[in-house]
């Protein structure tokens, strides 16, 4: 039988719950995911803004907003798209019900109890899908798991159950990894593709010009091999702000600066090479690329605050 068994609202920065269902059944395998559930509730500040936790016969699923999580455990088979629907009926409800004022000045545990009657209504209708069906739609859930589908937690990073040890480190560089990998950036705009091809427009150039050094140096000696070095960096930093532009990494605003600075340097030393228009050209398209990289930032996915 695939059922959500509890839920749980928990402040990120510290672990310190706020509401929960009351219900918890008494077997050993839901002690265990206990366990799990405070082990999380310490780490939340370092993990992906959604994550799972399989632990065998059950799941742990959990979504963080506006610095609550609202954690919730349910059978191995229960509906991924379903989950993560219910998650985000909490977060709705919660959001509108409270002040985060309240939320963040919070100093003891499960203040906000009274909350667990909307999360025991909503476990229910979540229990009996012929009453669901009716009242939602999970299309927008559905596409929205299958374009930033939630991180799966290894179980072996939780390292003991008993809480003496884990394998989370403070920095939890795995977190930093999912998050960037899933990250998306905001729509491109017209300056933006100007930019873009513009960047290709100069790789492009230096590329021609390299390999038109190699020709002479071949032909003759009079060619210095490092001007031959300079035209490829030069490409090189140029498709690496195509990349910068298009995609979201780490320190993606240092890379871009430091790109930048390459391609100045190349710049410098082509001096002789070039003129003062190339030249010009070639540094202002540089920096006209690192502006449009640094406004387009990633997207902050904002609650959905209309319920």
């Amino acid at each position: 039988m695939s059922v959500i068994l509890s839920a749980s609202v928990i402040r990120v920065r510290d672990g310190l719950p706020l509401s929960a269902s009351t219900d918890y059944e008494q077997s050993t395998g839901m002690q265990e995911c206990r366990k799990y559930f405070k082990m999380l509730s310490r780490k939340l500040a370092q993990l992906p803004d959604r994550c799972t936790l399989k632990t065998g016969r059950y799941n742990i699923n959990f979504i963080s907003s506006l610095g609550v999580s609202y954690m919730m455990l349910c059978t191995e088979n229960y509906p991924n798209v379903l989950a993560f629907s219910f998650l985000d009926e909490l977060q709705k409800e919660f959001i509108t019900t409270y002040n985060m004022t309240k939320t963040n000045t919070a100093v003891r545990p499960y203040c906000f109890i009274e909350f667990d009657n909307f999360i025991q209504r909503t476990k229910q209708r979540y229990n009996n899908p012929r009453s669901l069906s009716t009242k939602i739609n999970l299309s927008d859930m559905q596409m929205e798991i299958k374009l930033r589908p939630p991180y799966q937690i290894p179980m072996c990073e939780l390292g003991s159950a008993n809480g003496v040890t884990s394998a989370f480190s403070v920095d939890y560089k795995g977190a930093g990894k999912i998050s960037s990998a899933h990250q998306r950036l905001e729509p491109a705009t017209l300056s933006g593709i100007v930019a873009f091809i513009l960047s290709l427009l100069c790789g492009a150039l230096n590329l021609i010009r390299g390999f038109h050094a190699i020709e002479s140096l071949l032909q003759s000696d009079g060619e210095d091999f490092n001007y031959i070095i300079a035209f490829f960096l030069g490409t090189a930093a140029c498709l690496y702000q195509c990349y910068l532009l298009v995609y979201y990494t780490g320190w993606r605003n240092v890379k871009s600066f430091l790109t930048l600075g390459l391609i100045c340097l190349c710049n410098m030393y082509l001096y002789e090479l070039r003129n003062l228009w190339q030249l010009f050209f070639h540094v202002t398209v540089g920096a006209f690329v690192t502006l449009q990289i640094w406004l387009r930032q990633a997207q902050g996915k904002a609650p959905d605050y209309d319920v």
